[in-house]
């Protein structure tokens, strides 16, 4: 368990993640109130390599739940083994034969069947999905409920025994509690509101896109090969990039990609024919490539008239300035 904020910063860094402080005194508090974090933000700003790098730092495994649409109790939770279950009954029926040896009537019969019902209704018969598997875990986990917002209300429903109390209830067995408390993180990339219940047993926390200084020293620290002059003008030209009105601005993970790709490539510096050759590592929808193209090669002369900043390296109407000034 970290001791403080200033510990859980420490212990990302090691596992290559840049946090703020923000993000540590959330999770050091979230770690002390024995609650799940539910981390919002656009995708790709590294919720889920948010929850990679707090495992690793805790010394945890991690275990992991991909939310999408449908999912339910049985493929979160766990599966009864029927054709398991029926091989152990015809396996032992000779046993139950002998232990019926005796009996004059059905309900005699049925009392000493039941007394033996431990052996057809246990653990032995679950296929346990990643949410038992947090639950009956002997170590200490992590667990990753990702993109929690894929999934309905009637499964959000059912996460509130489990981030409540730790507990699960399988109506084969009983109620199964948590062996050892979970570090649990939630992620959302806000595509729907999520319950107010749900929200109310976590510690919130909203991850942005970062800032230039933040987004630089995270290429510096992925892509050590990337020349450090390339990396400040690919940072800056994300950066511009998300101030236009884009359908899906370049997520984090989109820069680290198109970094890696200025170094396959031996590229030198952002010139027109690397940028025209690379954009859609960085964009995925052919408006936004087409709007950021007509954008980039725009003529550099301000219009009459329009005010404009020559430090900043947009114009006040948002429009990036061209190559060369890059």
């Amino acid at each position: 368990m970290f001791n403080s904020t200033a510990e859980v910063v420490e212990g990302l860094g090691k596992q290559q993640y840049i946090a703020s402080n923000e993000i540590g005194t959330v999770l050091y508090l979230a770690e002390r109130l024995g609650k799940p974090v539910l981390a919002e933000g656009p995708a790709g700003v590294g919720k889920t390599e948010l929850a990679k790098a707090w495992a690793a730092a805790s010394g945890r495994e991690l275990i992991r739940l991909q939310c999408y649409e449908g999912l339910d109790e049985t493929k979160a939770l766990y599966e009864w083994e029927y054709a398991k279950q029926m091989l152990y009954t015809q396996l032992l029926r000779d046993k139950l034969q002998n232990l019926l040896v005796g009996t004059e009537t059905l309900g005699e019969a049925a009392d000493k069947i039941a007394n033996e019902e431990e052996v057809f209704f246990s653990q032995r018969f679950l296929l346990p999905r990643p949410l038992l598997k947090a639950v009956l875990s002997e170590k200490p986990v992590a667990l990753l409920i990702d993109e929690i917002d894929r999934t309905d209300a009637e499964f959000e429903a059912f996460l509130l025994e489990v981030l409540s109390d730790f507990q699960v209830t399988v109506p084969e067995i009983g109620t199964l509690v948590a062996r050892s408390q979970p570090l649990v993180l939630l992620t959302s990339n806000n595509t729907r509101e999520l319950s107010e219940a749900l929200k109310r047993r976590c510690v919130y926390l909203f991850i942005d896109y970062p800032t230039a200084e933040a987004e630089l020293r995270v290429v510096r620290l992925k892509v050590p090969d990337l020349a450090p002059a390339l990396a400040k003008q690919a940072v800056d030209f994300v950066q511009r990039l998300r101030r236009l009105d884009l359908k899906k601005s370049p997520s984090v993970s989109e820069t680290l990609d198109w970094a890696k790709a200025l170094v396959l490539l031996n590229a030198k510096n952002l010139d027109k024919e690397t940028l025209d050759n690379t954009l859609t590592i960085l964009l995925k929808h052919e408006a936004d490539v087409q709007r950021a193209r007509a954008t980039i090669h725009r003529d550099d002369q301000p219009k009459r008239g329009r005010p404009h900043d020559p430090d900043s390296g947009t114009s006040f109407d948002g429009n990036i300035r061209p190559l060369k000034r890059i």
